[in-house]
């Protein structure tokens, strides 16, 4: 829930940013000038790569912080039974879990989720000319992603279910809704299939998007 809580609002955040970078040069006319140098392609490549790596820097920091905090708190209250009781549980529990299963799956799907949401935001940019006229298009989105989050949250009940099985593999739902599913053993098919298909989508999209960017 932690890895799917931070790709929803990782998404959320930063393919907004994406969005309002695009349409702020559109409408001051800085673009008109970076398209002589390089192509629109490039350009909105750029700019998602640029903003994400951004995002990805703060979750880093913000990791970095969590464990030195940890570090403090283990000190400060390392004599406390009942502090060290539940730090014991919490470490058992994660030995349960391969993490470097996790790891692996939480990247790909965070880059892919972030890749075809930022290319999305990056079109209904370059379409409008004022921060009013994005609610008719984000409306849809804010949909998606709020139904894929409930989705991901009803499949920790049932992770073999039908909505579970669908929104794993849909790959505007899936990099949420996977994350949810991964500690339950799911057949190894149905992983390489939500991935393969999120990034197929993604480099549809992206197409997409940068004909309506040019």
């Amino acid at each position: 829930m932690i890895l799917t809580f931070l790709i929803y609002m990782f998404v959320m955040s930063y393919g907004g940013m994406v969005m309002q970078s695009v349409m702020e040069e559109k409408t001051s006319r800085i673009v008109e000038l970076m398209v002589s140098s390089v192509k629109p392609l490039q350009l909105m490549l750029g700019k998602i790569i640029g903003i994400g790596l951004v995002g990805i820097t703060q979750l880093l920091i913000w990791g970095i912080l969590l464990v030195v905090l940890l570090g403090i708190a283990d000190n400060t209250f390392g004599g406390d039974a009942a502090i060290l009781k539940g730090a014991e549980g919490m470490i058992s529990a994660l030995q349960n879990l391969n993490l470097l299963k996790l790891g692996t799956l939480f990247t790909l799907n965070f880059i892919g989720g972030f890749l075809i949401y930022a290319s999305i935001f990056a079109a209904i940019g370059a379409s409008i000319n004022a921060m009013e006229d994005s609610q008719q298009f984000m409306t849809p989105i804010m949909v998606f992603m709020m139904f894929s989050l409930y989705a991901g949250i009803y499949s920790m009940e049932n992770p073999d279910g039908p909505l579970a099985f669908w929104c794993s593999i849909i790959p505007f739902t899936s990099p949420i809704v996977m994350m949810i599913r991964l500690p339950f053993e799911i057949p190894l098919w149905e992983k390489l299939l939500s991935i393969g298909l999120l990034y197929i989508t993604f480099i549809g999209i992206i197409w997409f998007s940068a004909k309506i960017y040019r």
